[in-house]
């Protein structure tokens, strides 16, 4: 399989929808048509400093995604870029789509003058942490979830 990484495009909604719901069914999030609809119109508009990838075949068919955005580092007074969703469909798996996503992640953030592209994975996601393992130094910090409250 030969593979290419791009931005996305209108044309990739139904195949970029199958990724996302993909990805939403391996973190055991429910099915939700609408939060698939509105993370679509984010990412191809551009929305809270959204940007999407898609690792795409030989037909220009998507079979990964990548959904980045862009966040302030008030410590270093310096901006990151923030990797949300890395998906490949299991047809696509062992191709290097995640680390051609990556890879273009980097590039993205070094043009845009980032300090850092950063991201969190499930501790025992350890198929993905093989590939993150070998673009990436996993970090010593926990992250907490706070409940928004009035």
């Amino acid at each position: 399989m030969t593979l290419s990484v791009r931005p996305v495009d209108a044309r990739d909604s139904d195949e970029w929808a199958a990724l996302y719901r993909g990805y939403r069914a391996f973190y055991r999030l429910p099915d939700d048509p609408d939060a698939v609809a509105t993370t679509w119109t984010w990412v191809r508009e551009g929305a809270h400093g959204l940007v999407g990838l898609v690792a795409v075949d030989e037909r220009d068919r998507p079979v990964a995604l990548a959904n980045l955005r862009w966040f302030a580092r008030p410590s270093t007074a310096t901006t990151g870029l923030y990797l949300d969703d890395l998906f490949t469909s299991p047809d696509a798996r062992g191709a290097g789509a995640a680390g051609m996503l990556l890879k273009h992640a980097a590039q993205l953030a070094a043009a845009g003058g980032a300090s850092v592209v950063r991201w969190i994975t499930a501790a025992d996601n350890e198929v993905a942490r093989s590939v993150y393992d070998a673009h990436a130094v996993a970090t010593p910090w926990v992250t907490y979830d706070m409940t928004p409250s009035g």
